[in-house]
């Protein structure tokens, strides 16, 4: 398996691609303007107790009041004792309590943060839970021998230190003893400094957060065998070398630097993939294709064999379209980060072994997939009912907005997501080509965002590539349509 991390770092953005054997299997985005909360800690203060629903929302600091569930609160963060669930949220958080939690999962839609109490650190092998006790592995870790190993290695490790709990994770596989050891004294100096900062700041304000998202791939992807990390950026080339040398000594060696001319995701194709994983309609290989609606209940997609027409009869075609649906289905829900739950309808199967098959191709090509997932069986009319755990936005909710054009029906790209592909188009064609002057062509919603919350990097960029950039609002351009022009 030849597993590589692009990284390329814009003006206010930062994307990671995950490719394996060269194809792009998983895409993380971070913005300035909208970092992604899951794995910060914040010191809250609980604004409401609704008994009826057995939860709290509680001021955290952001836009909206985030939510915390009787199942996600630790009862020894109120009693002082083990952890256990309890029965009355009333017994364990009143209005105006302040409380340590932890963002689980990002606000999504109109929809606040999920929170917990139950707070866990990660490192590149362990996660440590202040507030948990024992030691548990991964359940991918299926072999018994090795399974044995990591227990016997984390309690001799931990033997003097009864504080806490700790999951070994799948990345630890093969792991030595003194890899899991460093992580350990990592973590609890971690925990060290955010139980003190959590005693001095008040309600409203962060309290510990996760890393960068460079930094945070690299230390949750190195570990799954990632051969090469290619950078575009040689300041954050150094931050991650110097954060590896720390934590993930083996991952320096393997770095290097994008000296191309041409941007490290077009050279590698991962703008095309990106664009096409916000399309609507997926084609396969054989001519079939698939088709994927997002709801805000749930994700549909649909398999049809298109001009695909076989070479024997129509019950093996449709066994290979299936077939090779359910490979790209894994692949598609992790690229565009699809959640919750979804509906595959593959086309109708009269023979029981290759339903079964189909369902076996669908749950391997998810095998590799962080996110947990489950998949039932094939219902008689061919749908099977999966569910994928969500913890931050989709793809589309993340780069797209409902299109004013036709009511929402559709989505089309954001001023924000087309502001950074015109940041990333001027790089390019500056290095390309020479010019006195670049003109941005783009929707007047687009040039007022650039005249306004971008023009400070708007600026930069003018003084980067040397030459001024000018800006001409087309009417006929749609939000998502634009023209970078060299004179």
């Amino acid at each position: 398996m030849s597993l590589e991390l692009l990284v390329n770092i814009g003006p206010r953005e930062s994307r990671v691609a995950l490719l394996e054997h060269g194809v792009l299997q998983e895409l993380f985005i971070e913005r300035a303007s909208r970092r992604g909360l899951v794995g910060n800690i914040y010191k809250g203060r609980a604004s409401r107790v609704l008994p009826g629903m057995q939860a709290a929302f509680v001021d955290v600091g952001l836009a909206r009041t985030a939510f915390l569930h009787i199942d996600d609160i630790a009862a020894s963060q109120a009693e002082g004792g083990a952890p256990e669930r309890a029965d009355d949220i009333r017994r364990l958080v009143s209005q105006g309590d302040d409380i340590v939690v932890q963002v689980v999962k990002d606000p999504m839609g109109e929809k606040g943060a999920r929170l917990t109490t139950f707070l866990s650190l990660p490192s590149s092998y362990l996660v440590y839970m202040p507030h948990g006790a024992g030691i548990g592995v991964s359940a991918r870790i299926d072999d018994d021998t090795e399974r044995a190993r990591l227990r016997q290695a984390m309690s001799t490790i931990v033997a003097n230190d009864a504080s806490g709990g700790y999951i070994v994770r799948t990345a630890a596989r093969g792991a030595a003893t003194e890899l899991l050891a460093t992580d350990v004294a990592h973590l609890q100096h971690l925990w060290q400094r955010v139980r003190e900062r959590a005693l001095h700041v008040t309600h409203g304000q962060l309290v510990h957060a996760d890393l960068s998202l460079s930094l945070r791939v690299l230390r949750d992807e190195f570990p799954r065998g990632i051969e090469r990390v290619l950078v575009d950026d040689a300041d954050e080339l150094q931050r991650m070398r110097a954060f590896a040398s720390d934590f993930v000594p083996a991952a320096t060696e393997r770095m290097s630097l994008h000296r191309s001319e041409r941007p490290i995701f077009e050279l590698h194709g991962v703008e095309e993939e990106i664009r096409r994983a916000l399309e609507r309609k997926v084609m396969l290989k054989s001519g079939g294709y698939l088709v994927i609606d997002q709801t805000e209940s749930m994700t549909t997609i649909d398999v049809n064999t298109g001009g695909f027409v076989g070479h024997r009869n129509l019950e093996d075609t449709i066994f290979r379209t299936n077939l090779e649906a359910a490979v790209a289905i894994a692949r598609q829900l992790r690229l565009r980060n699809l959640g919750g739950i979804i509906i595959i309808d593959f086309i109708d199967m009269q023979d029981d072994v290759h339903r079964r098959q189909v369902i076996e191709s669908l749950q391997a090509s998810m095998a590799g997939d962080r996110a947990q997932t489950h998949v039932a069986n094939m219902s008689s009319l061919g749908l099977v009912e999966m569910t994928r755990k969500r913890t931050r936005e989709s793809l589309e909710h993340l780069m797209c907005q409902p299109c004013k054009c036709c009511d929402g029906r559709r989505f089309v790209r954001t001023a924000e997501t087309v502001c950074h592909e015109i940041f990333r188009e001027i790089v390019r064609q500056a290095r390309q080509f020479a010019s006195r002057e670049l003109v941005i062509l783009a929707h007047q919603e687009v040039v007022d965002r650039l005249l306004t919350e971008d023009s400070p990097v708007l600026a930069e960029l003018e003084t980067a590539v040397g030459r001024p950039i000018r800006l001409q609002s087309e009417t006929l351009y749609d939000v998502d349509q634009f023209d970078v022009v060299v004179k």
